[in-house]
C-alpha cells in the first residue's frame, strides 16, 4: 500500500498570495528572479482567468505560468 503523495499534496494545496510568494521563491533556480506579493498582484490582474477558485493560488496551476511571465514583465517595466 502506498502512502500519501506529499509532493503532489504540496503542489495542489490552495495558498494565499503571500504563502504562494514564499513557496514560489523556495528552491528557485539560481539567477532566476524571485517574486514579490506586489508582482503577483500584477500577474493576477493581467491573468484573472487563471483564478477561478476565489483567487486561490497553487504551485501546480500557477508556478510555471509566473515563471514564464516574470522575466518578460520585468524587462518591459525596466525599458
Amino acid at each position: 500500500m502506498r502512502g500519501p503523495d506529499l509532493d503532489r499534496e504540496r503542489s495542489e494545496k490552495k495558498l494565499s498570495l503571500k504563502e504562494f510568494s514564499t513557496t514560489y521563491n523556495e528552491g528557485l533556480p539560481e539567477g532566476y528572479p524571485s517574486v514579490t506579493p506586489s508582482l503577483l498582484k500584477v500577474f493576477q490582474a493581467k491573468n484573472a482567468h487563471f483564478f477561478k477558485n476565489e483567487g486561490a493560488w497553487s504551485l501546480d496551476q500557477h508556478r510555471k505560468k509566473v515563471m514564464d511571465w516574470l522575466p518578460s514583465y520585468l524587462n518591459s517595466v525596466r525599458g
